[in-house]
């Protein structure tokens, strides 16, 4: 695989990037098909009538037909209400009866099937604690900054399960993500189904100016792939890219720290040879990877901690704002205090890795 260039956040020639965005479109065959013929009824006579579908608070996948679920059925009517949702759900997939943005992000497939897939790891694997999310605006753009660690990136992806599960708007995440994950095969396309998109000052500005909630992690590689002696010590957060860009479009910025993460793969070694080969920016050594093989890459089950801080307001500012460095350099700096602060909280208040 060729070396994938990575892109940092705040460099404007990443729009030129070999990576690019698909156009705004439908499934394939998207068009919807006319409604049959109603069949044709002698006079007088009468047809059942049945009450309008309508879709049960709190659960996207499954249709209601009008009737709560009776004490005595067994649970039968629950049943059939999600075989009905899910063969619905099947034939909008198969007649391309969805949509998706420009950024390829096809909320359906994530609400129905990503979030379930991603939920059980959530909620039984790691075990996740969520604190603070009410500092998250029910509307709006956003702009979340969060520490990165873990040799994989699964730190954001449960950063977006909580921001979906827990916020009481049930707001999307939409991440960031570096080059290299758009040119990994089915890694690219399931990032652009859940989201995700090309870690640039464009898309950043355009998603928070449709009023999206956006998270970034801007420690990137230096952060995900440290060594496991350096756990939880920040690294440094580039040129301040993310905070310009939250000042153009006068978004809050949320700090956000995650406890847990760092242990899932501790990282005692580097094979750099063998990453240049292969054109990753690191090549991760466990104490059980590559030793087990594929049983060394099943992360660790850490217990984990997300909390989201008080938000930083950029309102405030003249336009001109985003344009002076040490602006920039201020809030970058107040934010990556506030994250590590809060690391350190979380830390002492921890009883154990796993419990």
């Amino acid at each position: 695989m060729a070396d994938a260039k990575v892109i940092p956040f705040d460099d404007d020639r990443s729009r030129g990037s070999a990576v690019t965005r698909p156009p705004r479109r439908r499934g394939a065959g998207s068009r919807r098909k006319k409604a049959e013929p109603a069949p044709v009824r002698e006079i007088g006579e009468v047809g059942e009538v049945q009450p309008l579908p309508t879709r049960a608070a709190g659960q996207d996948d499954v249709l209601v037909t009008g009737e709560e679920q009776g004490p005595g059925d067994g649970g039968g009517g629950g049943l059939e209400r999600r075989i009905a949702g899910g063969l619905s759900f099947l034939r909008r997939r198969l007649t391309g009866d969805y949509e998706v943005d420009d950024f390829g992000y096809d909320e359906e497939l994530t609400d129905q099937v990503l979030m379930s897939l991603l939920r059980p790891v959530y909620e039984k694997y790691f075990r996740v604690e969520v604190k603070g999310v009410e500092n998250i605006p029910a509307e709006g753009g956003a702009l979340i900054v969060a520490n990165h660690s873990g040799t994989l990136p699964l730190d954001g992806l449960m950063m977006q399960v909580a921001v979906h599960d827990h916020h009481p708007a049930g707001r999307h995440l939409r991440l960031l993500a570096a080059d290299l994950v758009f040119v990994l095969p089915v890694v690219n396309e399931l990032a652009r189904k859940l989201g995700h998109t090309l870690a640039c000052a464009e898309d950043a500005e355009r998603l928070l100016g449709q009023g999206e909630l956006v998270g970034v992690m801007p420690e990137g590689f230096k952060g995900i792939g440290k060594p496991f002696g350096e756990r939880y010590k920040l690294q440094r957060f580039g040129r301040g890219g993310f905070v310009s860009t939250a000042l153009r479009q006068g978004a809050p910025i949320i700090p956000c720290s995650i406890v847990g993460a760092e242990e899932i793969y501790p990282m005692i070694g580097n094979a750099k040879t063998l990453a240049r080969v292969l054109g990753f920016p690191y090549f991760p050594l466990t104490p059980t990877f590559p030793w087990l093989g594929p049983l060394g890459a099943i992360p660790l089950p850490t217990k984990w901690t997300i909390q989201f801080g008080e938000p930083i307001p950029t309102d405030g500012f003249p336009p001109e704002a985003a344009e002076d460095p040490m602006l920039m350099f201020n809030l970058t700096d107040q934010v990556r205090e506030q994250i590590q602060h809060t690391l350190y909280k979380l830390l002492v208040q921890r009883r154990s890795v796993f419990f």
